[in-house]
């Protein structure tokens, strides 16, 4: 069979892994993506010789396709991962506790941690292991889960407010990127399940050592050049429609058309679905977008020596020292990560950083005595999907109505939340796809499409 030419529209982690996966597998891939740079929503800004990524993305070990794209980057050696489970909890009122996991196995691992935890009452701890073992028991495939939201789920199951507020939001909130009386109980049995109950192992944490722009930015664009793959920086694909051609796809930006045997558009599902994927256009209504939040502080001193931590009782949620990638030589950088931030996208810069100093100050008493050099903060508004109740028929398969269109995307039905490990799994699926599409195209005739300007 003679080579087969793919277009891919969207350079986020999607795109670029269906560019590589379709690439390795023989294809003629040419990437359209509209900014000057990869990466999509892991993405970093420079400021004064510094550089902030637009958010703090983290990994789970458990997040295997990802850690596969890394490596297929070249980027593995980028990025630190947790030999062990192990994130301090911090409160304004001096007291710590840790969730570390223990060598035992799951889901003994975190038996320690919860039966220690000090940020909650023994009667909540000792109901933490029942509500564990019930989530446990549930069946991820279970349609039923989607119609409840966690917290209804949890609250029959004897949590209280505090258990919820202080275990159980800690963790559903930056990977669901909801709290738990949003977020639908299909999303988080599979979060718990996969990243910490199933597996002793699958919950250590990672993070990129190095700005997300030359983590997935240049690294990706080094990959997919000696891959063969053509990349059109600042090329925006505005429509997909019928071509009069009846050789493939076509894709014309402005007076230039090139021909596709197929297209996989890896972009928003408001994007897509105004590119002409009517499949993404249910999407784009009904799940709706959670956006998050960064504040960056830069401080004159070193003001804790944890590498990350959390926060309860606090409008601190996760904070991560980002001193070495950010490039400050004197001092240190902190990103405070806000998962769910609708409350906080109208709010000015400068009333953000006041507010966040202050309570970063509440909980580092080293914070107190040092000075703030520099604040940026960075805004997704459309971070991720919203995962409520009832999402989950709502994101599409990679395979469209129409004949080689496909999806790739975070928001495309992975079974995962909107997390990079869900972005890479989509790409790769779609590339999969496509190729199976192709292959059993070739021999006959096919309604061609195209994208106009």
């Amino acid at each position: 069979m003679s080579i087969r030419r793919l277009g891919v529209v969207g350079g986020g982690l999607a795109g670029i892994a269906t560019a590589l996966a379709a690439a390795d597998a023989g294809a003629d891939v040419v990437l359209f993506e509209r900014r000057d740079s990869l990466g999509g929503l892991t993405s970093s800004i420079e400021r004064n010789g510094l550089s902030f990524d637009n958010g703090q993305h983290v990994f789970l070990r458990c997040c295997t396709s990802y850690l596969a794209f890394l490596e297929r980057i070249g980027a593995r050696g980028m990025v630190h991962l947790q030999d062990r489970l192990d994130v301090a909890v911090l409160s304004p009122s001096g007291r710590s506790s840790s969730l570390r996991r223990q060598p035992l196995p799951a889901p003994l691992h975190l038996g320690w941690s919860l039966a220690t935890y000090r940020h909650l009452s023994v009667r909540d701890r000792l109901g933490l292991a029942r509500a564990a073992l019930a989530l446990r028991a549930l069946d991820v495939e279970d349609p039923s889960l989607d119609a409840w939201t966690f917290e209804a789920w949890l609250r029959a199951k004897g949590q209280s407010p505090a258990a919820i507020a202080k275990i159980w939001d800690l963790i559903a909130l930056p990977t669901i990127n909801l709290p738990a009386s949003e977020a639908s109980l299909a999303l988080a049995t599979m979060v718990f399940r996969e990243g910490l109950l199933d597996r002793a192992d699958s919950g250590d944490i990672g993070w990129s050592r190095v700005p997300l722009g030359s983590l997935h930015g240049v690294q990706a664009s080094l990959a997919l050049d000696g891959a063969g793959v053509a990349v059109r920086h600042g090329v925006p694909v505005l429509a997909l429609e019928p071509s009069s051609s009846a050789n493939g796809s076509v894709v014309r930006v402005g007076h230039e058309e090139v021909t596709f045997d197929a297209v996989v558009v890896a972009t928003p599902p408001a994007t897509a679905a105004a590119l002409g994927v009517v499949d993404a256009a249910v999407a784009a209504q009904r799940l709706g977008s959670s956006p998050i939040v960064n504040v960056h502080l830069v401080f004159d001193r070193k003001v804790t020596d944890l590498e990350m931590f959390a926060v309860v009782d606090s409008p601190v949620q996760f904070v991560f020292d980002r001193t070495a990638s950010s490039g400050v030589r004197d001092g240190q950088c902190l990103a405070l990560s806000l998962s769910a931030a609708t409350a906080y996208m109208a709010e000015p810069s400068g009333s953000l950083v006041e507010v966040f100093v202050a309570a970063l100050r509440d909980l580092l008493p080293a914070a107190r005595r040092a000075h703030l050099l520099d604040a940026v903060v960075t805004r997704e508004r459309g971070a991720t999907f919203r995962g409520v109740p009832g999402s989950r028929a709502w994101r599409p398969a990679a395979i469209t109505s129409t004949p080689g269109v496909f999806l790739a995307g975070a928001w495309c039905d992975t079974g995962w939340p909107a997390t990079m490990e869900g972005a890479v799994r989509s790409g790769n699926e779609a590339a999969r796809q496509a190729l199976t599409w192709l292959a059993s195209s070739a021999s006959r005739v096919e309604s061609p499409l195209g994208v106009r300007p």
